[in-house]
This record gives C-alpha cells, sequence and structure tokens, in this order.
C-alpha cells in the first residue's frame, strides 16, 4: 500500500475538515455516521482499519443505507448527508475515482422518505374566527386606537382568507398596490415574482372600513396615500407615524384571535399559513376539485403542493359513498 491512505485515516481526516467547518453538533453527528458506515464495512468484510480509500465502491453506500433500516428517516437522511460528504471529499482530495452521479441515483433510489404530514383540516376553525372578528367589529370600541387595531384584524384576516396571501406578502402591500375597481393587486411572492392576487367582496368592505376610519392618520404622514401601507401598526410605539405591520406582529394578531375565540387548545395550530390551507380548502369545494385552478389561486409552482390539500375538500368523496353503501336499498330477492 505504500502511503496510501486506509478507509480510517481518510474518515479521520474527513471529520477533522468537518471539526474546522462546521459546528460542534454538526461534527458529533457525522462522526456518529463515520462510526456507523465503519461498521457496516466490517460486517462486510472490508475492515476500514487495512483497506485502502483507493478501493471506495459505490457499494458500500449500499451497505450503510441497509444498514439504517431500523433508524428514524430524519437519521437516515442526516447520515447519508454525511457519507455523501465524505464521498465527494475523498474524490476531491484523489484519494478514489468515485462514481458520484452513481451515488446519487443509490441515495434516491435506495434511501427512504418521511412521511408527509397532512395539513390540518382548518375550515370550521378559520370559520369560527373570521365570524368572532366579524361580530367584535361590527361595534368597535370608542378609542380610536383600539378601534383601528379592530378594524385592522378584521380586515388582515379577511384578506388572508379570501385571497390566499402568505402573510408575508400581505405586510407588504401598500395602498397603492390595490387596484379597487379590478378587486385585485400586484404582489410580490416567493422568489420576486409578481402575481396577481384578487380579493372578495367581504375583504374589500373590511379594507374601506379600515381604511375610512384611518383617513385622519394617513393625511397628516405628508406622503402619498398610495404609498401607505396597507396594514399599520397602531400602538403606542408606532405613535402617530404609519409604520407598516410585521410578519412577526400579524402572526401575534391570528394567535391572538385563534385563542380568543377557540380556546388556549388553538395556541400555535392556527397559523397566517392556516388561512392559506383555509383558501384552497374553498377554491377546491368551489371548482369541483380542480386542481389546475387552485394552484393558479394559491400561485403554487407545482400542481403536487396544491394536491396535498385535495383531501381537504373530499365532501364529495364522503357524500358518494354514503349513497353507494349506506342509504336503504331495495331488497334484490324481493324486488
Amino acid at each position: 500500500m505504500g502511503n496510501e491512505l486506509t478507509v480510517q485515516q481518510a474518515l479521520e481526516r474527513y471529520l477533522a475538515d468537518v471539526e474546522q467547518s462546521r459546528s460542534p453538533l454538526t461534527h458529533k453527528a457525522y462522526a456518529q455516521a463515520v462510526q456507523r458506515f465503519a461498521a457496516a464495512l466490517q460486517t462486510h468484510g472490508v475492515p476500514p482499519a487495512t483497506t485502502p480509500t483507493s478501493a471506495l465502491a459505490v457499494e458500500w453506500m449500499s451497505w450503510f443505507i441497509e444498514s439504517l433500516r431500523d433508524d428514524a428517516v430524519a437519521t437516515e437522511r442526516l447520515y447519508l448527508t454525511a457519507l455523501s460528504g465524505f464521498y465527494e471529499y475523498a474524490a476531491a482530495e484523489n484519494w478514489a475515482a468515485v462514481n458520484l452521479p452513481a451515488l446519487k441515483r443509490l441515495r434516491q433510489r435506495r434511501a427512504r422518505r418521511e412521511a408527509t404530514r397532512l395539513p390540518p383540516f382548518p375550515h370550521q376553525e378559520i370559520e369560527a374566527i373570521l365570524s368572532a372578528v366579524e361580530q367584535a367589529a361590527a361595534v368597535p370600541p370608542d378609542d380610536m386606537q383600539e378601534r383601528l387595531r379592530m378594524l385592522r384584524d378584521r380586515a388582515l384576516l379577511l384578506t388572508l382568507a379570501d385571497t390566499g396571501l402568505r402573510v408575508a406578502e400581505a405586510c407588504r402591500l401598500d395602498r397603492g398596490h390595490l387596484d379597487w375597481n379590478e378587486a385585485r393587486a400586484i404582489v410580490l411572492g416567493k422568489g420576486d415574482r409578481e402575481a396577481v392576487v384578487r380579493f372578495s367582496a367581504r375583504s374589500l368592505r373590511a379594507l374601506r372600513a379600515y381604511l375610512d376610519a384611518r383617513a385622519e392618520l394617513d393625511g397628516v404622514q405628508g406622503r402619498p396615500l398610495t404609498s401607505l401601507p396597507l396594514f399599520a401598526r397602531h400602538d403606542r410605539a408606532a405613535g402617530c407615524r404609519l409604520l407598516p405591520l410585521s410578519p412577526r406582529s400579524a402572526e401575534k394578531i391570528v394567535q391572538q384571535w385563534a385563542v380568543a375565540t377557540l380556546g388556549n387548545a388553538a395556541r400555535g395550530t392556527i397559523t397566517p399559513h392556516t388561512f392559506r390551507h383555509y383558501f384552497v380548502t374553498v377554491v377546491l369545494r368551489a371548482s369541483g376539485g380542480n386542481l389546475r385552478l387552485a394552484q393558479e389561486l394559491a400561485r403554487h409552482r407545482s400542481v403536487t403542493t396544491t394536491q396535498r390539500y385535495t383531501h381537504l375538500s373530499d365532501e364529495e368523496l364522503d357524500r358518494t359513498y354514503h349513497e353507494a353503501f349506506n342509504c336503504p336499498k331495495s331488497d334484490p330477492s324481493n324486488p
């Protein structure tokens, strides 16, 4: 072997590099992965302490994958990342001629996939929250700041529910982005992509009521109305300044209304993104399950994302099933 590194020595050098470039926790996890890899090699008659690194083979990764079958999927994914890094490191150091594309294909073919957890069915919960905020805003408080907060909250929650806007997108909206005649707005979404978002009649009514109540405050800003935030802060720190509502503040508003309406059990379970779930559900129900239409309105890049919500609108399936199997039928022996 001469001065050629053994697999064990190569693994140790790889871990030393990881220790210098990654966090202590990452180094610890990678060290555990390396230890498991060495054990898998030993089991298959390839002792790491004496085997030259030049013998590094893609097949060894398949042995390693097999040895991880009893581990959690997340652990498997982490360990495979660590070992893929070792293969890439060995190839970069010219210690072994590694077929990296074949290694990648092996991982994709053999690695397990963590089960996708379906989003919770939010329809009744969201409807209850919207009903509560509508009732509260129907008789807003006399205090102007509290009044503005109440009307803003209603406008925000209805906008999230009826447009499918992500919370950051809603908070970035200025008054000038909204075309009242066309009931739509141009928003800057994921990847800085512009998109058209449509507004419902009830969300526009709520926005108009909020902005009408805010008219005096808007008028003293010394800025064009079109440049003012659509959703603003109304707290002591903001004072008379019209500052945009932050996504974090919008999340707190959603949580406050969720807890106030549904109780503490809703804390952390109803979020702004739950309102997007609601939006997709409503679109799917109204369109008879038209995935392509729901994908466009929700601005999902892939229809696969939209398909995750099809189970949320399965009332048609429920009704058809029960009509087929549970409705009274005539006795075929006694027509």
